[in-house]
């Protein structure tokens, strides 16, 4: 996976001229960061899922490669035992876009910082990169709970019942939205469904 993907990281950054070989670099930091062993869910798995997505509904974004390297880049610092993961990923990104020479550094900041809310407002390009990080709450049932289960072995360290309670006040908040998707409306009620049912399986 991980040659397709160095392959996708390359095409992406060539569009702005970034010399391959700092593009290789960069890579390979990306990867260790994702790779991080108190990661289950916030992988590499799930940045190649969320460029999937990305390209299946890009035609709606106003800048879809600044998309993509917001997709990139979001969970790239990930501590479930911290408040500020999407505002250092955030700043990363800025980072790194200045060391490319990339204008673009402070709209994939922006972009990025939308992922801790999920409130996209009527930024398209947010939109589409919400929906892609949100795709995997319509996926199948078995999918779902093995996701659940992944971001359960991420807070391992949050005691049974913490857990379960803050759990379903996150999963309440989608549901209690007139709609958890912007353009993936084919999600919307297999993703209402999962949910429900985590919150029940929570609850019991």
């Amino acid at each position: 996976m991980n040659e397709v993907l160095r392959r996708q990281w390359h095409d992406l950054l060539c569009l702005w001229a970034v010399d391959p070989a700092l593009a290789d670099r960069t890579f390979e930091d990306i990867c260790k960061h994702y790779a991080e062993p108190v990661r289950f869910y916030h992988t590499l798995d799930h940045i190649e899922n969320m460029l999937k997505t990305v390209e299946s509904i890009g035609s709606h974004a106003r800048n879809l490669n600044v998309v993509k390297l917001a997709t990139w880049l979001h969970d790239v610092i990930y501590d479930s035992r911290a408040s500020d993961n999407e505002e250092r990923s955030a700043d990363f990104a800025e980072r790194l876009c200045g060391k490319f020479s990339m204008p673009d550094g402070r709209l994939v900041a922006s972009l990025i910082l939308k992922t801790k809310t999920h409130d996209a407002g009527n930024d398209t390009d947010a939109q589409v990169l919400l929906d892609a990080d949100l795709a995997i709450l319509g996926a199948s049932e078995p999918a779902y709970q093995t996701y659940a289960a992944k971001i359960r072995q991420e807070y391992a360290w949050v005691p049974e019942l913490d857990y379960r309670q803050g759990r379903c006040q996150v999963l309440q908040k989608f549901l209690s939205r007139s709609k958890i998707f912007h353009f993936l409306s084919d999600l919307e009620a297999p993703a209402r469904r999962n949910v429900a049912a985590e919150i029940a399986r929570l609850s019991a």
